[in-house]
């Protein structure tokens, strides 16, 4: 007897479904997308100098797609670093001796100061092409971006729950399987949320890295950054307006296009699944999943990839004796080494700037480095006083989380220069204090990284820990104080921590404002070093940079990393 033919089947004789054109339509866009905003890579520099920027309204979606891909790139070169840099961090202890300590300066360093020292050298990789200008703007973002994520990803990885390593060791995985199968799907929330502060936070020093000037070395890249420096030095408010709607509409093409189905895939890998609660959607993710085209062509890459995990050479039997390796008497010796290495730095970078700075301007850069670390402490209190109570909020809302996200996004992307024309003008009109009136600016960007990674902490909350609390009718301050705070605490560190050395980072476009002719400074170290690297003079560069990196170093160590520790020995889920 001739039976039914099943739906699915006369469903799978199509050959393209809407998600499929759909899915192609995308692909096809995105390759137009890189075509365009990449063909001038190879064009000689002389021609790209003759050429002024455009104020014009018009030209703004080459200069946005431009910027665009510029931070992109940024990105990945940043989830690369991350991969690297904090897993080994957190998983070689002599490593994390060196590399904690460094990634500490890393953060302090500002995006002027890495300008200053790796302009000429990228500039060299691609002599008279507009290609070296590139490099050093995408390595400009990356600095913007890597150290946030980089910070994030190490703290997940210390904090994984002894019970997935323990079912890890179990099951007998891999070194290399454990990695990719119980602790990065774990730091992947986490870490989604950091991308999208750290993607945000890149607009906040993208008009240093498109307008570069250094002494008399000036590089102008087309792009959204020195759309807005030309619109500030002209006082051109029209322009500096749409360039904050294309802002928007680019934060809004990536949430959409890249975040939101990110936020979505990673919500298969919460530590556990709350019930009744909506999971994130994304019609992007929806698309991706059911497309055959897309299916067919990333089904060869995942065969490929499962196939790394059974190379021989990361079994677990190796682990040991990895571990024991040296002893306490090799640890003791490699932190010796460490020891000469950060003396040997120390002496070179005095050695440079001695026959240039008296020890009397020396004293006076730290009593520069006094003001403005005065300043970031009392901006982080704000913030956290402000944000803590917020993102815990909005985390344990899921929904309220999805609405917040692009807004937070737009918030966190807002460069302090735009504000420049209200600020300025209100300080010089109401007879304010520069000293006190521009602090406000130095946080404008940062904060978020205290909001974003508290969001992470309150949206990973059990709900065994949430319903224990309900039924024992915990509440008021009690619940923040016994269960809501001690849960994000460590997310909160982390945050704090990278919200911290990004207002160091924040000094340099915050301390000095300008608009037009009219020029107001603060007193600190950020306007110290705005203004040396305007004149190009590198020993006072290299003065306010290591100034600035021996302030956070010292903070981090006697204050955040305490801090860091005792959030992770003490609220750990275990």
């Amino acid at each position: 007897m001739r039976g039914t033919i099943p739906i699915s089947v006369e469903q799978s004789r199509r050959v393209f479904t809407r998600w499929d054109i759909l899915a192609v339509l995308l692909v096809l866009g995105f390759l137009v997308f890189v075509g365009e905003a990449s063909r001038h890579l190879l064009q000689p520099l002389t021609e790209l100098q003759a050429t002024p920027l455009s104020l014009s309204p018009a030209r703004l979606p080459e200069y946005a797609a431009r910027t665009t891909l510029r931070m992109l790139v940024a990105l990945v070169l940043s989830l690369v670093f991350t991969f690297t840099y904090a897993t080994l961090a957190a998983k070689n202890k002599r490593a994390e001796l060196l590399l904690v300590p460094l990634l500490d300066i890393l953060q302090s360093v500002p995006i002027l100061g890495f300008i200053s020292v790796t302009v000429v050298f990228f500039m060299a990789l691609a002599p008279g092409r507009v290609l070296g200008a590139e490099f050093a703007a995408v390595f400009a973002i990356f600095t913007s971006q890597a150290w946030n994520m980089a910070f994030s990803f190490y703290q997940s990885l210390r904090t994984v729950p002894e019970e997935l390593l323990e079912a890890s060791r179990v099951f007998r995985l891999s070194r290399w399987m454990q990695f990719w199968r119980v602790e990065v799907p774990f730091a992947m929330p986490q870490l989604i949320w950091n991308m999208m502060v750290s993607m945000s936070g890149s607009w906040f020093f993208v008009v240093a890295s498109e307008a570069i000037s250094v002494g008399n070395t000036t590089v102008t890249l087309p792009g959204i950054g020195s759309y807005i420096a030309q619109a500030i030095a002209l006082r051109d408010l029209s322009a500096v307006f749409w360039a904050i709607v294309a802002m928007l509409v680019v934060i809004l093409l990536y949430d959409q296009l890249l975040f939101r189905p990110l936020v979505a895939w990673a919500d298969r890998f919460r530590f556990e699944q709350q019930a009744g609660v909506v999971p994130p959607q994304s019609w992007v993710l929806d698309m991706l999943r059911r497309s055959g085209i897309v299916a067919a062509a990333v089904t060869p890459l995942g065969r490929l990839w499962r196939r790394s995990f059974q190379l021989s050479q990361f079994e677990p039997t190796q682990r040991a004796s990895l571990k024991q390796f040296g002893g306490r008497w090799g640890y003791r010796i490699w932190a010796a080494c460490v020891a000469a290495f950060v003396a040997y730095v120390a002496w070179r970078v005095v050695t440079f700037i001695s026959g240039n700075i008296s020890l009397a301007e020396f004293g006076d850069a730290l009593l520069l480095g006094l003001a403005t670390l005065t300043r970031v402490v009392v901006l982080i209190a704000l913030a956290t006083i402000i944000w803590l109570p917020l993102g815990i909020i909005i985390g344990m809302r899921p929904r309220l989380a999805q609405r917040v996200q692009p807004i937070a996004q737009f918030l966190a992307a807002f460069p302090a220069n735009v504000l420049f024309p209200v600020a300025v003008s209100a300080i010089v009109a109401l007879k304010l204090d520069p000293n006190v009136w521009l602090s406000p600016l130095m946080i404008l960007g940062t904060q978020w990284y205290i909001l974003f990674n508290v969001v992470a902490g309150a949206a990973s909350i059990p709900s065994e820990m949430r319903d224990v609390s309900t039924n024992l009718q915990v509440r008021g301050w009690l619940w923040w104080r016994r269960v809501a705070i001690p849960a994000v605490f460590p997310y909160y560190v982390t945050g704090a921590i990278t919200a911290s050395g990004g207002s160091w980072n924040a000094s340099i476009v915050a301390e000095v404002a300008n608009w037009g002719s009219t020029k107001l400074k603060a007193y600190g170290l950020g306007a110290y070093i705005a203004q040396a690297t305007d004149a190009g003079d590198f020993p006072r560069i290299v003065l306010g940079v290591a100034v600035m990196s021996l302030y956070v170093v010292v903070i981090n160590r006697i204050f955040w990393r305490p801090l860091y520790r005792y959030a992770e020995r003490k609220f750990r889920l275990e």
